[in-house]
């Protein structure tokens, strides 16, 4: 029987195909330092981590039963992918399971965003019984979303999965990516009908200047997609989301933009300096923060497990 170590976790639907088709699985969750060590007197099969473990040239290669690495989620930086490959294992993610969740904490932060409750949900607890009619009118200065341009930096699959919201809310998308020139975003809604959209790629100038609000989708990769140059180019009072990679926006600069105006809001989902995002940002009034929550939703989680049990059972049975 083949063993398989989920040290970041799988849902238990997950574990449930994977046991049905006579394979062992562990979720205890071992030290980095112990991993090693854990998959070599276990005889571990395949290694399933999300981004808290990290699978470098170490492990690789001094744990010579192990045929198989597998990522629950999208992007694969916490793994050597090339030299996994190299020394001839499976290296697996899930690019399309967390897609939907991924996309609708972007609109979380997007409508926290144009109606101030990344504010009100700070102040109302402190002031609301004492200020109710200055917060009132603090916060009686939101916009909608219908009608707006959103600007989508990255088409692939958490790009369009976006876009199909932003469509759906009545917006219109933009999007500049590096690689697809156009794509045809569906729309589907509860009783089966579904609409369908041609977008074509935008230079990332053209969308700097006509978005209203603009959100970034990119794997991780060397220097700011977002950076000074770029905020310069925006609409005065543009709203940014960066739900990707932390390292995709340059964080000194975005507060400052903040700080002048620039920018009318931010929503955070991932720090350049994650796990410990610098106290300037946590503190600062105009962004709205999670941890890094993207794809934490317990329907991505079924998904994701569900995806990697499949792709499991047809490489290693």
């Amino acid at each position: 029987m083949k063993k398989i170590l989920a040290n970041d976790g799988i849902s238990q639907n997950g574990i449930d195909a994977l046991e049905k088709a006579g394979f062992s699985v562990s979720t205890t969750t071992v030290a980095q330092e112990q991993l090693a060590n854990y998959i070599n007197e276990n005889k571990i099969s395949a290694l399933l981590v999300r981004s808290a473990t990290q699978v470098r040239k170490d492990i690789i290669d001094s744990c010579p039963t192990l045929e198989l690495i597998g990522r629950g989620g999208v992007g694969m930086d916490n793994i050597d992918v090339d030299y996994a490959k190299e020394k001839g294992l499976h290296v697996i993610n899930t690019p399309a399971a967390s897609s939907a969740s991924v996309a609708e904490l972007v609109f979380a932060h997007l409508y926290n965003g144009v109606r101030y409750l990344y504010d009100a949900n700070r102040i109302m607890p402190l002031e609301g019984d004492s200020k109710f009619k200055d917060l009132k009118k603090a916060y009686a200065k939101g916009v909608e979303l219908r009608g707006k341009t959103i600007g989508i930096i990255g088409f692939g699959k958490i790009g369009q999965a976006t876009a199909q919201i932003a469509l759906g809310v009545g917006m219109k998308v933009i999007y500049h990516d590096i690689k697809v020139e156009e794509a045809t975003v569906a729309v589907s809604f509860f009783d089966g009908q579904s609409v369908s959209f041609k977008l074509k790629n935008t230079p990332k100038d053209q969308l700097l200047k006509e978005s209203d609000f603009i959100t970034i989708h990119v794997p991780a990769q060397k220097g700011y997609t977002i950076g000074e140059a770029e905020l310069d180019k925006m609409k005065d009072g543009v709203g940014i989301i960066n739900a990707a990679r932390g390292g995709a926006l340059d964080e000194v600069a975005l507060v400052d933009s903040l700080e002048e105006n620039k920018v009318s809001f931010a929503g955070l989902d991932v720090y350049e300096s994650e796990p410990n995002p610098e106290i300037r940002i946590l503190m600062h009034p105009k962004i709205s923060l999670t941890p890094h929550i993207g794809a934490a939703t317990k329907d991505a989680q079924d998904r994701i497990g569900e995806e990697l049990a499949q792709q499991i059972v047809s490489l290693l049975k």
